[in-house]
């Protein structure tokens, strides 16, 4: 290995860690940088050990761990007795949370918004906050899921790369 594919592989490596502190930092596209990174090494190095093959099961793990993380807010939000109130709530929340409190908004955004929606929708404050919490659950889950995808990601990335 060159010091040309040193540099290379410290480039994508550091891009995918970018990309793992985007599940803590909502604002950062976390998955999708990392399959970024993986892509940026696949490039220049002409597709030797980073195939389009792995960019392709990235690709897909990209995908389906961004459809987990958008449905787990809903999912949790559901199963502890939310209405399509509440639903609608932490979707409007979600936005609201995005402008006007970063990273910060984009946890608690989908949480309030679900509470004040079920209020409004005539749920009493104990159900809200419920639905509310269960909103919190599904995006910690959805969080779990993008770790452990963002983790097998890079493994393999650096066993293609190693192994």
């Amino acid at each position: 290995m060159g010091i040309w594919e040193i540099v290379l592989f410290a480039i994508s490596l550091i891009i995918m860690i970018v990309g793992m502190a985007g599940i803590v930092v909502p604002i950062i596209p976390s998955i999708p940088l990392i399959w970024f990174g993986a892509f940026f090494y696949a490039i220049f190095t002409h597709f030797e050990k980073v195939t389009g093959m792995v960019l392709l099961l990235f690709a897909l793990m990209t995908i389906f761990s961004l459809v987990l993380e958008n449905l787990g807010n809903v999912y949790g939000a559901k199963r502890f007795g939310a209405t399509k109130w509440g639903l609608v709530g932490s979707v409007v929340g979600t936005g609201a949370g995005f402008y006007m409190g970063g990273p910060i908004g984009l946890i608690l955004g989908p949480i309030v918004g679900t509470i004040i929606f079920e209020i409004i929708g005539g749920k009493g404050y104990r159900g809200a906050l419920k639905s509310g919490l269960g909103n919190f659950v599904g995006f910690l889950g959805g969080s779990v899921i993008k770790i452990l995808t963002g983790l097998a990601m890079i493994s393999v990335f650096i066993w293609k790369v190693f192994g």
